[in-house]
Parts: structure tokens; C-alpha cells; sequence
């Protein structure tokens, strides 16, 4: 037996219980006395028998029911069984005060299986009040929405949901209020997030020729040479930058005491695929000079060639790191990434956990520390091999797995 067979079972015994105690009582409270009813309790004065009477037949837990709480298989077992004992003689009235309902309910049970039997007290699909953006929207609505808002004539870069509300009233001729909008979004699978920023220097084509060329080369040589592939950058760290959340009272932002001197130190590090990280932290400004200090680093104790992929600043394709190179005896490659493409380098990653993960959500006083807290942390990550290994997952740098 089906769960919804059993469940409608169960109602029926339910609800003939229910109407033969009613009708029991009845019977036997009819022929009573005003003597019996208040030697048994029942009550104390004429004018208050029906009353008591009712309250006898009808407890509180047969009170007026929510059908809505029900669910369908229930409902429609009551509708069915309920014009079935009218059918079979018992009263409409007595019927649906038995079950709780409001009277007009067994009426309108009555004229539905008048004019469509017993199909027509099924439950049927609820629907709910129509949407005011239609499905047949959608599509072009999630299209628009992946453009970018300063195409459309909106003098904002980033959409908001007030934009769209515009948006939907000229584009389709819909008014809908900004929450509506949100919802509209969230059934679509969209949600507010922070964009990542791209610059619009950057040339597809490089990007492609980079994907498809010239990695794939860099992986078949370093392969052949048995060699070592890093991804390199460098960046600031600096004392004012801050980011991440607090607990505290509604209404009462916390306030965190922070220095009001600005200071920075800058980071050169490099990353590799199987885990190795290896870095630099010096207060002096990144040059030709600093950058070769970091190369000599690199390929200190290393016994297998390097290859360093970088991006083509300046210092990267100084006269002196290529003359730097050139006196390695091959030890070391520089090949350089497409201009503006800052994420194809999964060492970018290790700049964001840095700094948005550790160093952004403590306060330092001096550049001392910050200098230590900075190689602590570096320190810590280069010893968790999993975690740099997980960088190269991340979407725009899993290409260096393929």
C-alpha cells in the first residue's frame, strides 16, 4: 500500500469516528432530563444545553481546521469521503461540522462533483498569483544582464537592481518593484557578486595564441629538460589595506584601533604547480637590481633548470635580467605572459591569500612588523603544499594542469 493510499485510509477511519461519536451523543443527551445534566456536570441552567452540548460533541481539537495545512492526498480524501456520506443520506451540515470546516465547504463539494463526479474533487495544480516577469523573458533578460550596463546607455559599470527595474520597463514594458527584480534574478541562478576587473587593453588573441601555442611548447621543453616551472610576480603590502568582517551589536559598528601611518614592503615570489613556493619581502622599491637578487635566490642549491614565467613589465625585460640570464648557462628561462593578463598567473593567487586572508585582517604599527608578519606568513604558506597546489584549480590558471 502507497503512502498516499495509507494516508487516505487513515482519514476515512478518522472522519467516521468522528461523525458516529458526534451522532452517539446526540442520541443520548436527547432524552435527558435538566436534573441529569446537572447531577453529571454537563451544566447548570436550560438556556445553556445546546451550548454544552456543542462543547460535548465538539472539542477544541475539532475546531474550524486550516485546510491549507493539509496536504493534498488529505484534502482531497476528505473531499471524497465527505460528499460520499452525504451521498449516502447523512446531513451537509452535520457533515462539515464534524470535520471542522467551514459549511460553504461541503456545498461547494456538492456542486463540484454535480457538474464533474468524483474527478472534479481532485486536487488540482496550484499555481499561485502569475509572475510579472514571464518565463518567456528570461532568456533575453539573463543575456542583457552578462553585458555590460555603460552599453545599454546606463552611466554604471555594475548592475544594481534598480538598474534592471529600468531595464525591464523599457526593454519589455514591465513595472515590477526591486524586490521583485531580486527574485527575478535569483530564479534565473544569478546572485550579486564582485566582478572580477579586466583591462580592455588586453588582446584576445594573444590570450589564444598563449593558450593554444605557446604553454603547451614551454610544457612539451621544460618537460624534455627535466626542469622546474615557476609562475612569478611581485607586489606591495601596505599598512592601510584592510579587508574582511567583525561581530558586534546591530546598530553599533565596531571600531578597530590602526595606526595612521602608511608604510609598505614589497613581496617577490614564485610559485609551481607541484607545490613550491619560494619568495622574497624587502622595503626597498622592486628594480633590475632587487629582481636579480630574487633570480639568484631562485636558483640557489636548484639542481634542475628553471623556467620563470613572469609578465612583461619592464624590470622583467631589463638589459640586466637578460644579461643575468644569459650568464646562467641555461639554468634559467624567462618567458613572459600576454600583456595584461595578470589572471593567467596562478602567483596572483598567493598575493590574495596573503593579503586578503592574513595581512588584511590584522593591524600592525610599524614597518617592522609588518615586514615580519608578512615572511611569517609566506613562511606558513610555503609550508602547505596542498594549499598552493589548490591555487592551480582555480578557473582561469587550470589550463596549466591540461
Amino acid at each position: 500500500m502507497s503512502d498516499v493510499e495509507k494516508g487516505q485510509r487513515e482519514w476515512r477511519f478518522y472522519l467516521d469516528d468522528m461523525i458516529r461519536f458526534a451522532q452517539k451523543v446526540q442520541l443520548y443527551t436527547g432524552g435527558m432530563a435538566q436534573q441529569d445534566f446537572t447531577t453529571s456536570g454537563l451544566t447548570t441552567s436550560a438556556k445553556n444545553y445546546p451550548t454544552q452540548i456543542n462543547k460535548m460533541c465538539y472539542s477544541d481539537a475539532m475546531k474550524k481546521t486550516d485546510g491549507r495545512s493539509l496536504p493534498h492526498s488529505a484534502r482531497e480524501a476528505i473531499r471524497r469521503h465527505a460528499v460520499a456520506q452525504v451521498l449516502s443520506g447523512e446531513s451537509p451540515e452535520k457533515v462539515i461540522k464534524a470535520l471542522g470546516f467551514h459549511r460553504s465547504c461541503i456545498y461547494d463539494w456538492l456542486s463540484r462533483y454535480e457538474q464533474g463526479g468524483e474527478q472534479a474533487l481532485s486536487t488540482g495544480k496550484i499555481t499561485g498569483r502569475p509572475r510579472k516577469c514571464p518565463d518567456e523573458y528570461a532568456d533575453r533578460l539573463r543575456e542583457l544582464v552578462k553585458t555590460n550596463p555603460l552599453q545599454l546607455d546606463f552611466h554604471d559599470a555594475l548592475w544594481t537592481r534598480s538598474m534592471i527595474q529600468i531595464l525591464l520597463k523599457d526593454k519589455f514594458g514591465i513595472e515590477v518593484s526591486e524586490r521583485s527584480v531580486g527574485n527575478s534574478l535569483s530564479r534565473l541562478g544569478m546572485s550579486a557578486q564582485r566582478p572580477r576587473f579586466k583591462a580592455y587593453e588586453q588582446n584576445p588573441d594573444q590570450v589564444k595564441v598563449w593558450l593554444r601555442e605557446t604553454w603547451p611548447e614551454v610544457q612539451r621543453e621544460a618537460k624534455r629538460r627535466r626542469a622546474r616551472v615557476y609562475f612569478g610576480d611581485e607586489s606591495t603590502i601596505r599598512s592601510d589595506y584592510h579587508r574582511g568582517t567583525t561581530w558586534g551589536v546591530r546598530g553599533d559598528t565596531p571600531v578597530v584601533a590602526k595606526t595612521g601611518r602608511r608604510f609598505s614592503v614589497n613581496r617577490l615570489s614564485a610559485v609551481s604547480p607541484k607545490g613550491h613556493l619560494r619568495f622574497m619581502v624587502t622595503e626597498s622599491r622592486v628594480t633590475a637590481d632587487v629582481f636579480i637578487d630574487f633570480l639568484r635566490r631562485l636558483l640557489h642549491n636548484a639542481k634542475r633548470s628553471v623556467y620563470l614565467i613572469v609578465d612583461g613589465h619592464p624590470i622583467h625585460r631589463a638589459k640586466k635580467v637578460q644579461e643575468f640570464v644569459r650568464n646562467s648557462q641555461g639554468k634559467l628561462t624567462l618567458v613572459w605572459l600576454p600583456p595584461y593578463s595578470p589572471e593567467l598567473n596562478p602567483d596572483e593567487l598567493v598575493w590574495h591569500h596573503v593579503k586578503s586572508q592574513r595581512i588584511g585582517r590584522t593591524v600592525v604599527a610599524t614597518k617592522e612588523q609588518l615586514m615580519a608578519l608578512a615572511r611569517s606568513v609566506l613562511h606558513s604558506l610555503q609550508q602547505n603544499t596542498q594549499i598552493i597546489k589548490r591555487f592551480f584549480y582555480e578557473k582561469h590558471v587550470r589550463y596549466i594542469l591540461n
